[in-house]
């Protein structure tokens, strides 16, 4: 009780640590999720001993039980665990803010000089790189999610198709979760009923997409708009892709095919959370305001997540239910994460210079296992070398 307590309580220059390493963190974080919970892991429960091996895996799970940006949300909940709601604050604040002034920075330059040849040189290059960037984080988290179950297989692949022929992405997600749970808890049917999946399946009507044509980017809509991003995406930050095409691209047309693959570009090339995407899109859309609003909805809900689920971790974890709904969610994520990538490759792979390059980046990336980050770098080069003359 007493070991508890100690930990529980604010420790002189809590917060100072808190601030100097997620700024330290956000700053040199490249590759991903499982990269950034690997380094918080070394600093917290190995050098610094803050909280033990258990507990840490304690807070990784609950993470896999909200939507929102996993690594970020790990950040919040060390600070809340170390500092309460200052603690908090500090962390997640401190981890975000690095990434988000950087993609501004890029975003600022994308404005002013994307459309130049030297721009688009950069962006043909990048563009088939992060493609395969992608495609390697569907083959980890696939071979992860599916567990060797032809049911979650069939979730994932019947979510994959659902999204290519226009079913919301949200019924895609948490139709995927519904059906694990139930049928797992249904006597008789159990992991293999693939065909008690495809009796279910009529109940995903696809919704009707409203084409707005606005004059002007609405704030108080982009703002809306990444709050929902936000509070429900779950997974990984590329199934947020998704749900920005749908939105963005498809539903309200204010954002192409083209700019969405360079702003996954952008997040690609950068440290910290991929979630910072939305700092490029709210500046490309609707300027620095544009930015800040759809920083602030887009991570918003993950503080409030993360307050509200580290108290009841330990009885969470507790019911069987939510491990079923969770893999159920899990797969239908990868589905349309899977379908996303399947739509932007088509705007990305344009010739054969960029299809070698995408093929090299991904022999690159599963053989040889090269850090994304300068794959992408060698892109923009490859780009800036070649398109004069394929342009």
């Amino acid at each position: 009780m007493t070991h508890h307590a100690e930990r529980d309580r604010p420790h002189p220059g809590t917060l100072r640590e808190l601030a100097l390493l997620f700024l330290r963190l956000g700053s040199t974080a490249f590759g991903g999720p499982a990269v950034h919970i690997a380094m918080l892991h070394d600093e917290v429960v190995t050098r610094r001993r803050w909280m033990d091996e258990p507990e840490f895996l304690d807070l990784m799970g609950a993470t896999n039980l909200i939507p929102g940006p996993n690594s970020t949300e790990m950040a919040i909940h060390v600070g809340l665990a170390r500092a309460r709601w200052k603690g908090l604050i500090v962390a997640g604040v401190s981890f975000v803010l690095p990434a988000m002034l950087i993609v501004l920075a890029l975003a600022w330059s994308y404005v002013r000089f994307g459309t130049t040849p030297a721009g688009e040189s950069l962006l043909y290059g990048i563009s088939p790189v992060v493609i395969a960037v992608v495609l390697q984080a569907l083959g980890k988290l696939g071979r992860t999610a599916v567990k060797r179950s032809p049911l979650l297989v069939a979730v994932g692949v019947a979510a994959f198709t659902l999204y290519l022929i226009g079913v919301n992405e949200l019924v895609v997600l948490f139709g995927g979760g519904l059906v694990v749970l139930l049928l797992r808890g249904v006597p008789g049917l159990g992991h293999g009923s693939v065909a008690g999946l495809l009796a279910i399946g009529p109940a995903f009507l696809p919704l009707p997409a409203t084409l707005v044509d606005p004059p002007n980017v609405e704030l108080g809509k982009l703002f809306l708009l990444f709050l929902k991003f936000g509070a429900v995406v779950f997974g990984s930050g590329y199934v947020l892709l998704a749900f920005i095409r749908g939105d963005l691209v498809h539903g309200l047309g204010w954002l192409t095919e083209r700019q969405l693959v360079d702003a996954i570009a952008v997040g690609q090339l950068t440290p910290g959370p991929l979630f910072t995407t939305a700092t490029f899109i709210g500046y490309v859309l609707a300027g620095l305001p544009g930015a800040i609003l759809a920083t602030v909805g887009i991570f918003l809900p993950g503080f409030v997540f993360v307050a509200c689920l580290q108290p009841l971790v330990r009885a969470v974890r507790r019911h069987e239910w939510t491990g079923d709904l969770l893999d159920g969610v899990n797969v239908g994520a990868l589905g349309l994460m899977a379908g996303v990538t399947w739509q932007l490759a088509r705007a990305a792979i344009v010739d054969v210079p960029t299809a070698v390059l995408g093929l090299v980046a991904a022999i690159l990336l599963l053989r040889f296992r090269v850090n994304s980050a300068w794959l992408v770098l060698g892109g923009a080069v490859v780009g800036l070398l070649v398109h004069p003359y394929v342009g």
